[in-house]
């Protein structure tokens, strides 16, 4: 591969900013079997989450009817939620991040 053609390749990825990471990270955590076994998870805010995505996918997950969440004494949260019909729960989970997706930034 040439150097022109790794150029193109590296531009041509796309940047995954800190509000998709984090809505993908929480999406994943909530579909993951064991979570939907249990019917909880908690999530952790990392380091890398910034503030401002933080507050907005709590916020989201706060305003979902379906999703009980605990906010806990070490900053976590823990999230439960009721069984439901596979299709209503992934549809639920889909178009909250679907939100956080089409969201533009602030500046």
């Amino acid at each position: 591969m040439s150097c022109q053609e790794k150029s193109r390749s590296q531009s041509a990825r796309q940047v995954i900013t800190g509000l998709e990471r984090l809505s993908l990270r929480v999406s994943s955590m909530i579909n993951h079997p064991v979570a939907q076994t249990q019917r909880w998870v908690t999530i952790h805010r990392l380091d890398t989450d910034g503030e401002r995505e933080w507050e907005e996918v709590m916020g989201l997950l706060a305003e979902t009817e379906c999703i009980d969440m605990t906010f806990n004494d070490d900053e976590s949260v823990t999230l439960r939620w009721e069984p439901q019909i596979e299709e209503e729960r992934v549809a639920v989970v889909e178009n909250l991040f679907e939100v956080a997706m089409e969201q533009t930034a602030p500046f």
